[in-house]
């Protein structure tokens, strides 16, 4: 993908998640179903490491299924992030830190300066890294972060299979681009809530979670769709080293 245009793509998230933080997080907070399906590869004491942590929903999720965690939750939403903190101020059994960072540059892991966790959550994150080669990167620096047994654990958006989402999806002549500037299974995606906005949404598929997965040297342990009013919004995949 050519630099200019992803830089586009990258802005056009952050200024919709600066933008709509408030609006984003007042329906978010709820924890997922498929939460409490991926808490199996949690042990009882852990190390947790949330990329693009949003309102801090799954620090509080952990809360009640954990008997001690230690959790550093990031994100590049500065009003996202101070919801959070608000809100990590009533966990009782997640100690919880906030950290402010932007997942969509590359070498965002060496911030981190050699932390190694139990399970790496990216929980509709992925989808919002636009370019093949730099979502593969985001999923090699996410498994460096692992401790040996440790799990890398995904969800991803599955827009195209439900009517409510695709109606969603507008031209990207909207926000000044083609389909030719962007890549295969780029979409642009709208909001209405308290505003107009957009947001640059990729549709990960199981084949492509597979070769990222092996691109990291990962192996794919289970993967399984849950979520959303149909019950089958959102892709799980959950990655272990070898």
């Amino acid at each position: 993908m050519n630099t200019t245009i992803r830089r586009r793509l990258l802005t056009l998230n952050r200024t919709f998640y600066t933008r709509f933080a408030a609006a984003f997080s007042s329906t978010r907070f709820t924890a997922q179903p498929g939460y409490a399906h991926i808490i199996r590869y949690f042990p009882s004491e852990c190390h947790v490491l949330d990329l693009g942590c949003g309102n801090g929903r799954f620090a509080h999720f952990l809360d009640t299924h954990v008997t001690r965690a230690t959790y550093l939750g990031v994100d590049a939403s500065p009003g996202l992030l101070h919801i959070a903190r608000q809100k990590g101020e009533d966990l009782k059994h997640v100690r919880a830190h906030f950290l402010l960072l932007d997942l969509g540059e590359p070498g965002w892991a060496g911030v981190l300066d050699g932390a190694r966790f139990d399970v790496v959550v990216a929980l509709a994150v992925l989808h919002h890294i636009p370019g093949q080669a730099y979502r593969e990167g985001f999923v090699r620096e996410a498994a460096s972060l692992l401790e040996a047994k440790g799990y890398l654990i995904l969800s991803n958006w599955r827009f195209l299979h439900s009517e409510r989402m695709r109606r969603k999806i507008v031209p990207w002549a909207r926000v000044g681009l083609s389909p030719e500037d962007v890549e295969p299974g780029d979409y642009l995606l709208d909001w209405k809530k308290e505003g107009y906005g957009y947001r640059y949404v990729h549709h990960v598929t199981e084949d492509e979670i597979d070769r990222l997965a092996r691109a990291a040297g990962l192996t794919v342990v289970e993967q399984f769709h849950s979520d959303g009013r149909e019950g089958d919004l959102s892709l799980y995949s959950v990655l272990q080293r070898p």
